[in-house]
């Protein structure tokens, strides 16, 4: 059972507003794509594991700190007997292993992810402690990419290989697994114990005159966007966006972008740039936010 569904994290979401907008730098275009390419896989494991038929609860993407240290966890499956603790590794190509250490096969060393898959293991197993809860806890790295090889793999490694995958839910879900109070009182105070805002984002600085202005086309990201009647149409890829709907996601962006800038008509008219008149703007801001203050005061929430 989805106890905790995965959503894109909000330096993930404001990656990708900049990256349309700005010139990125190569190393945050570099970082940009590390962090879509690890959501990804992610939710390529998540397809995974809804389809498990042992009773069990799913916490996706939890943030968690025990004395005063944060980890992150990728996936956790709670079943009667144990906990399954699971990092993710959306790895493409050739590597080899080789001496406790993980290589590119051009020789270039990574992270070895069982460091962290160690880390986490023992942050997590202490804050269950402190939760009055001392499951058994089976801990693996999952290489989810299935153009993924790790030549000199050891065996005696907690590795699941994409090739791996299909025998091991068979395996989980042949486990007998009843699920309880305790069961779930432990998934809910995990959640409620997940931190929203996360202290390792590594955003480049960024203001308003730096970033493009305009409605970018829902699919295709595009600038080339005309209003015809009701609707913005994408001139790149023809598709069609209902004229609110556009103006609300930019909305949505804006205040992603600049969370201490007001929402006012003259905003949000210069923000989405291809809608003449301000009238509308006032229209669609005053149906779908409060209006605070009065004539050039007013500005929305």
């Amino acid at each position: 059972m989805l106890y905790k569904s995965r959503t894109r994290s909000k330096e993930l979401l404001i990656m990708e507003l900049l990256n349309t907008r700005m010139d990125l730098s190569s190393k945050d275009k570099q970082y940009y794509h590390s962090l879509q390419k690890g959501y990804e896989g992610e939710v390529l494991f998540d397809a995974l594991t809804e389809k498990l038929q042992c009773e069990c609860f799913i916490l996706n993407d939890l943030l968690l700190n025990i004395n005063n240290t944060n980890f992150q966890i990728d996936s956790l499956i709670i079943t009667s007997e144990k906990i399954y603790l699971f990092e993710i590794k959306n790895y493409e190509g050739d590597y080899y292993y080789e001496s406790d250490k993980l290589f590119k096969i051009t020789k270039s060393e990574i992270i070895n992810p069982l460091h962290q898959l160690s880390r986490t293991n023992y942050l997590l197993r202490q804050l269950l402690l402190n939760l009055g809860f001392n499951p058994q806890i089976d801990a693996s790295v999952v290489f989810i990419n299935p153009n993924f090889t790790l030549y000199q793999a050891p065996l005696n490694k907690p590795f699941i290989f994409p090739t791996q995958l299909d025998q091991y839910w068979d395996k989980l879900n042949t486990k007998p697994s009843k699920l309880n109070r305790k069961h779930k009182k432990l998934a809910d105070q995990l959640i409620s114990l997940h931190i929203t805002e996360s202290p390792y984002q590594q955003l480049p600085s960024y203001d308003y005159e730096q970033v493009r202005k305009g409605i970018t086309c829902v699919q295709c990201k595009s600038f080339s966007i005309s209003i015809e009647g009701r609707k913005c149409v994408c001139k790149e890829c023809r598709h069609e966006e209902l004229v609110t709907a556009a103006v609300m996601r930019s909305v949505k962006e804006f205040k992603l972008l600049f969370p201490d800038h007001r929402i006012s008509t003259n905003a949000i008219h210069q923000w989405c740039q291809i809608i003449p008149s301000k009238k509308r703007i006032r229209r669609i801001l005053n149906n779908n936010f409060n209006q605070v203050g009065v004539r050039q005061w007013t500005y929305y929430e």
